[in-house]
């Protein structure tokens, strides 16, 4: 299976939703804009994009041009590929080291998505340190070890119970003596209403703030993308905790509504820079926003 096949059926929830309404169009008349506004609500838009979308190709078929379901597709596609693309979903990693800081809660993906950023750097020639800074959840140090052994990577790891900070500490002097040209540091899967987790990722921030001055950085935050609008409620949280520069939605190869992608781009500004369609080692993809929507309406 395709690429944009896994992503596809991954949304094929909204999809059978949306191109319901266009292949039964009829004309752009009240109706139909208000199935398509509370369609997009549903998917995990959120209200206000929903509208603003809405509004927009409402506009947009007013003034002549559009008449058919597939010319109303083409329009919603070019107007939702315009509010993801207007955003910088490149990794900048240029320094040596730079570092890459992960977060998100637990269970969605955040460990194996370090194992493949590692198998793909590696690939590319490049000296890759894993940072074990989970040191809350058991076994979370044993398994990022089997992904730094499947992908080459070297891995500094502490304790069970470790202070978190101590362990990216030593991650950090590790790969400045080792010449490595990327860090990626693990962190516990904390819960975004826990205070005291969120401050131990706060002074984590301040570790590699003062251990790494003027090195690239990119503090990712994985969600999984069937979480809906929870996933909006992390990205709040996360980000004001860890100032988070990126996200990675993980889970696309399971039936997803797909719409949070937009929410959080949209609401937050936040940036998707990679998904996750599947287990393998090359099944986490740098994001293409037509390619997403074009899945999405297909």
């Amino acid at each position: 299976m395709g690429i944009f096949e896994k992503i596809k059926n991954g949304l094929s929830k909204t999809r059978k939703n949306i191109t319901g309404l266009f292949d039964s169009f009829t004309g752009a008349n009240d109706e139909f804009f208000d199935e398509l506004e509370e369609t997009l609500i549903t998917a995990d838009l959120g209200v206000d994009l929903a509208v603003s979308t809405v509004d927009q190709l409402r506009a947009n078929v007013k003034a002549g041009g559009i008449r058919g379901g597939e010319d109303i597709r083409e329009e919603l596609t070019h107007i939702l590929t315009e509010k993801l693309r207007s955003q910088d979903s490149g990794l900048h990693l240029t320094t040596k080291p730079s570092i890459i800081l992960m977060i998100g809660v637990n269970g969605v993906g955040k460990t194996t998505t370090i194992g493949k950023l590692a198998a793909r750097f590696t690939s590319e020639g490049k000296k890759v340190l894993l940072c074990a800074g989970d040191t809350f959840r058991a076994a979370a140090g044993e398994q990022l070890n089997i992904w730094a052994q499947r992908s080459g990577a070297e891995i500094v790891r502490h304790e069970e119970g470790s202070d978190p900070g101590a362990v990216v500490f030593d991650g950090i002097a590790a790969a400045k003596a080792r010449k490595a040209d990327v860090i990626i540091c693990d962190t516990a899967g904390r819960l975004h209403n826990k205070t005291n987790l969120m401050n131990e990722l706060s002074k984590i921030n301040r570790i590699i703030e003062r251990e790494l001055p003027g090195a690239d950085r990119e503090n990712l935050l994985v969600l999984d993308a069937t979480t809906g609008q929870n996933g909006l409620i992390q990205a709040r949280q996360f980000s004001e905790a860890a100032g988070v520069t990126g996200l990675v939605l993980t889970k696309l190869d399971g039936t997803a509504k797909g719409g949070i992608a937009f929410a959080v781009a949209g609401e937050l500004g936040i940036p998707i820079k990679l998904i996750g369609v599947g287990e393998q080692m090359d099944d986490l993809l740098d994001f293409d926003p037509e390619n997403y929507v074009r899945a999405l309406l297909a």
